[in-house]
């Protein structure tokens, strides 16, 4: 059994859609935790604001298997492919860490560098698992947080979005 932190967004009906992709999420996969969910602002383009969190799952899949999953169930959601990178997602789901992996292809990149980039992956992922260690940094999510300069005046933390109200 291997361990998975997944990024999940939406910013299209995205309290409906995230909380349909937990569904689908929780239906597959064992042991399914999540972060607070945060909304944010959308960066690289003008659009309404995003719903972000994430999940961690244990799963039998490979990494490919995971991501050709995940795939079908943003396409289950009117994920749209021929749109540019920075744009309206209805369902949004990035394999972020898989056990201590390190991939990068033309399929995969295993840790995904928007973890590093960007606080509406980083702070959700330090939320859920602060002593976790990223494999490329060889520190723990916590730190990562407190010395990466990212701001969170664009992140709102949304009590009431409860992953047990689904």
């Amino acid at each position: 059994m291997s361990t998975a932190w997944l990024g999940l967004g939406s910013n299209v009906n995205a309290d409906s859609n995230i909380r349909a992709g937990i569904r689908g999420l929780e239906e597959e996969f064992e042991n399914v935790s999540l972060s607070p969910a945060y909304a944010s602002t959308a960066v690289g383009f003008e659009g309404d604001d995003f719903i972000n969190l994430v999940a961690r799952v244990e799963t039998t899949l490979h990494p490919v298997e995971l991501r050709d999953f995940l795939r079908d169930l943003e396409d289950r959601y009117g994920r749209k492919r021929d749109v540019p990178k920075f744009s309206d997602r209805s369902l949004d789901i990035d394999i972020l860490l898989y056990d201590d992996l390190v991939v990068l292809s033309p399929l995969l990149e295993i840790p995904r560098a928007e973890i590093l980039k960007f606080s509406h992956v980083l702070k959700p992922l330090a939320d859920l698992d602060p002593d976790l260690v990223h494999p490329g940094e060889l520190l723990t999510m916590a730190e990562i947080w407190k010395n990466s300069g990212l701001k969170d005046d664009y992140l709102r933390l949304l009590p009431e979005f409860r992953a047990e109200a689904l």
